[in-house]
């Protein structure tokens, strides 16, 4: 029995990567009867028929798994977003650090296109690495800033999340040609790129693995999620226990040291203010 990790499925066909190498296959009757599905990440024991075929027979624990895009696994989110070309939309970038850090994933921040505004690339990567995300300004049409890159995607399984358009698929091309992956252009006039992944697919590089997920950038917080928000800012945390009330949101309340944070100039004005959309948007719905 091999044990492995299903890196593609499509119509009830899994490839799963083994020691052995990849092998195409198919789930055990009791498999398909799970009320759960088997998911992109899984890892696996996989056995043989008498024809040689792969047969999956059973799905070893997952450490984490998400709903869109269905994937399991993963233990760490890579934001991708351009410097311009399409221009970075701010409010995006935080919502999907804030569902990675509600997720407990850990998370990279990866400015790329760099070579287009380079001062502008230092500003960003400036005010993302204080926040303590580790940074990187990367350019695909260049080569720069990849081996950076590589180091952070080493040993993880991790999902690139970002707006169309960023050059994730052009990102994971320069990291390693073979890949050959599609990739789109940018609407000059919409600042919008076309979508080119379409399916969830584990894509080897190094000794880790990364995915090119369609979906990630759509997710919404849940309406029951508004205590759990202040968590998701890192940069709030060390003011969090001094707060006067006990359960304090950041928002009205007297004696709260987040906003005290906020005048002082230790939390950004942006960052704050995303905070209180998203706050909105996770408030209890009665």
């Amino acid at each position: 029995m091999n044990v492995g990790i299903i890196v593609k499925g499509i119509g009830g066909i899994y490839e799963v990567q083994t020691q052995e190498g990849r092998v195409s296959c198919t789930l055990r009757g009791k498999l398909r009867l799970r009320d759960d599905r088997v998911l992109v990440g899984d890892r696996v024991e996989v056995s043989r028929d008498q024809s040689g075929k792969g047969v999956v027979e059973a799905i070893l624990p997952r450490t984490t798994e998400l709903l869109r895009p269905p994937i399991a696994n993963v233990n760490q989110v890579a934001v991708v977003f351009a410097v311009q070309n399409p221009l970075p939309n701010f409010l995006l970038l935080d919502r999907i650090l804030v569902q990675a850090e509600l997720l407990n994933l850990s998370c990279v921040v990866v400015i790329n296109k760099g070579d287009l505004n380079p001062e502008g690339a230092l500003e960003l990567a400036d005010h993302y690495s204080k926040i303590s995300y580790p940074t990187v300004i990367t350019s695909a049409a260049k080569g720069e800033g990849l081996d950076r890159l590589k180091e952070l995607l080493k040993g993880k399984i991790t999902t690139l999340a970002g707006p169309s358009g960023a050059g994730k698929s052009s990102l994971l091309n320069a990291l390693d040609p073979s890949l050959e992956l599609e990739t789109g252009m940018v609407s000059v006039k919409a600042q919008r790129g076309r979508h080119t992944t379409r399916s969830v697919e584990l894509l080897a590089l190094g000794d880790g693995y990364v995915a090119d997920t369609p979906g990630f950038s759509r997710l919404s917080l849940e309406s029951d999620q508004e205590r759990d928000l202040q968590f998701a800012f890192p940069e709030f945390r060390p003011h969090l226990d001094f707060c006067q009330f006990r359960g304090c949101l950041h928002r009205h309340e007297p004696g709260c040291q987040v906003k005290a944070a906020l005048e002082a100039g230790d939390i950004s004005k942006q960052r704050y203010d995303h905070y209180l959309i998203l706050l909105e948007e996770a408030a209890p719905r009665y």
